[in-house]
């Protein structure tokens, strides 16, 4: 029970900083390009999980390997690259509503290559509430809502690596390694894999840039507190809650998104974004109740 308690607590939290995020991103654009913010984070989370466990970590065969290789692959590269660029082509609302489908994905590739939930009724019925919900939070009161096939496939896309991420760390979390150390290992190969895409999309140290204390900050939390610190927190989750009970969670992000708006940005939440939250909470909440054992 304790264990439980401990996996929805660590996701909780996880979702509640990766959800304010788009905030420090938005500082930053206007000094650096997106993929410049992508690697560097990335980068300075790496150092910092270094700093936290700098012992080596030994993986037993090839196997074991390709397991952190594609982790690194779907959860860092892919998943970032492929939302990043789907924004250039569609809406944000968009973006954000179809990122929210991971969970459902997470369930159907859990299911085949884990073999650990038995998904009922009710999970399908919370994924269409909290979807409806996000829906609700997203395109209320707004017009720019609109097919973007480019754009929304990407999404999609990004959502499905997301999930494969996802199953990924849960077996890597059977291997009995460090939390830390994993988490830096997924970390070396998804900035390796990133370096050829750094070189086409025009990357730039321009560290004087980092003289303005709003953008060092920003930069800060990004790859000390999204990247290091919450990909650490996220992947325990997983390994003790499980791949979909923990990708659940993503359906909260856009809630913590518009209440981070209202705060900092002093946004309104209108009527229809509130119904639209407590959607996500019921959907939440019937997600996790429709899973069972095997």
């Amino acid at each position: 029970m304790k264990e439980n308690a401990k996996g929805h607590f660590l996701a909780l939290f996880t979702i509640c900083v990766w959800g304010t995020t788009f905030i420090a991103t938005k500082v930053l654009l206007k000094a650096f390009t997106p993929i410049e913010i992508l690697f560097m984070r990335f980068l300075m989370g790496y150092f910092i999980l270094l700093l936290m466990n700098h012992q080596g970590l030994s993986v037993s065969n090839i196997k074991q390997e390709l397991y952190f290789i594609g982790a690194g692959i779907t959860g860092v590269t892919l998943y970032f690259l492929l939302e990043n660029i789907a924004l250039t082509y569609t809406y944000a609302s968009n973006v954000g509503i179809i990122i929210a489908t991971a969970p459902f994905f997470t369930a159907i590739l859990g299911r085949i290559f884990l073999k650990e939930e038995r998904l009922k009724t009710g999970f399908f019925i919370g994924f269409l509430t909290s979807i409806t919900g996000i829906i609700l939070i997203s395109v209320h009161g707004s017009s720019a809502f609109s097919l973007n096939p480019k754009g929304d496939i990407l999404a999609f896309l990004a959502a499905f690596v997301w999930a494969c991420y996802s199953v990924l760390v849960k077996k890597i979390g059977s291997f009995g390694m460090s939390v830390i150390q994993s988490t830096r290992h997924i970390f070396f190969y998804g900035i390796f894999f990133m370096i050829i895409p750094v070189f086409l999309m025009g990357f730039e140290w321009g560290l004087e840039r980092f003289r303005n204390p709003v953008y060092l900050g920003n930069m800060l939390f990004l790859g000390i507190g999204a990247s290091a610190l919450c990909f650490v927190t996220w992947n325990l989750a997983v390994k003790l809650l499980g791949a979909v009970r923990t990708a659940v969670y993503l359906y909260l992000s856009p809630v913590v998104t518009i209440i981070v708006s209202a705060l900092v940005l002093e946004e309104k939440i209108t009527v229809v974004s509130a119904i639209g939250v407590v959607l996500v909470f019921a959907g939440l909440i019937l997600s996790d109740k429709g899973k069972g054992k095997n």
